[in-house]
């Protein structure tokens, strides 16, 4: 292995020339130095979203599409676990599970949306939605995560959807994830069960 060492004596002159610069600089100028220095760390990243709009979504699999609903909505998210179906309730509505005493009505928006079903399983997971009082589990096949979604990547519209489906949805990212607008879902009077509709 050939040294060059012609090269490693330059660079350590020219390292000395840099240290004994910097050692003659006067306090004034290592102050605005330093001053300098801590204004471009305190700038943010300019690939962030400069008015901060974004949101955090759990992001989940219903069919073969991706799916997510905004973490401020979102209760928890568990196991499907003893579901007990209701007769007379409409066809969206899956049943109702008990989650540590609280009763849910679990409804599946693929049923709803008239999406391709493909049965339970195991990996089916409940996600208990709530707003102003109103909470009930939205049923999906795979949850697939969590992620922080900027707003200006959000498109309002979706042209190949129509009917019920584009009205609850708050639109689509590029990449294909179509959020859901949590709280039109849970607004919706047709998809509260009450007492009197069973």
């Amino acid at each position: 292995m050939n040294i060059d060492w012609k090269e490693i004596h330059q660079r350590l002159a020219a390292s000395r020339k840099v240290i004994e610069l910097e050692s003659n600089r006067t306090p004034e100028e290592i102050r605005k130095i330093l001053k300098e220095r801590a204004r471009v760390f305190a700038r943010e990243p300019e690939d962030h979203d400069k008015n901060g709009e974004s949101v955090d979504v759990l992001e989940f699999r219903l069919a073969s599409e991706n799916y997510a609903v905004e973490l401020p909505f979102i209760q928890e998210v568990c196991p499907l676990k003893a579901l007990t179906t209701l007769p007379g309730t409409p066809p969206f509505v899956t049943g109702i599970v008990n989650v540590r005493g609280q009763i849910y009505s679990v409804i599946d928006i693929k049923k709803f949306f008239g999406l391709p079903e493909k049965g339970l399983s195991d990996l089916n997971k409940i996600i208990i939605v709530q707003h102003n009082g109103i909470e009930f589990g939205i049923l999906a096949d795979v949850i697939t995560g969590v992620r922080s979604v900027s707003l200006k990547d959000i498109q309002p519209s979706l042209p190949t959807l129509t009917g019920i489906r584009q009205e609850y949805l708050r639109g689509i990212t590029r990449d294909q994830l179509i959020v859901l607008d949590a709280e039109k879902l849970l607004t919706d009077k047709t998809l509260i069960v009450n007492e009197s509709d069973l």
